[in-house]
């Protein structure tokens, strides 16, 4: 395959508009959720994934996963768990069975404000979604993305 190869070419402009969609929706969301409610877009999701967790088996999730479900490396993750612990947000403790294994979980004071955030996170994403799908070369992935959600 030649670097000018006509798939090769519509295969880097594909992975260009995805990155250029990505990008815009999360500053757009970003600044939605740091205007109203001082959270990152990574505070949001990290809240987010463990507010998710529950009691019983597999019910708490390790570092390692909470780190692939944010998309962080696990010492990005756990630097920002510890900032989100320093506000309250988060606690954490020794798993039971495991003494090596510590979960983290969402304070009711993280709760709270993962409540107060999702609609303005919800509205925000919205919003990029419809502006993107304005622009001709990012409609089709915007298209492509909400299509997921009805493949079920």
């Amino acid at each position: 395959m030649r670097a000018t190869d006509p798939s090769l070419t519509a295969l880097a402009q594909g992975w260009c508009a995805l990155s250029l969609l990505h990008g815009r929706i999360e500053s757009h969301v970003e600044r939605a959720l740091e205007g109203a409610h001082g959270l990152s877009v990574r505070e949001y999701s990290l809240l987010d994934v463990l507010s998710r967790q529950h009691d019983g088996p597999g019910g708490h999730l390790q570092m390692k996963q909470v780190a692939d479900a944010v998309v962080l490396s696990q010492s990005a993750t756990t630097r920002l768990v510890t900032r989100l612990e320093d506000r309250g947000l988060l606690t954490r403790y020794l798993c039971d069975t495991d003494r090596r294994g510590i979960y983290t979980d969402v304070t009711q004071a993280g709760q709270e404000l993962l409540a107060e955030a999702r609609p303005t996170h919800d509205a925000a994403l919205r919003e990029a979604l419809d502006e993107a799908g304005r622009k001709p070369e990012l409609a089709p992935l915007v298209k492509a993305l909400e299509e997921l959600n009805t493949a079920d």
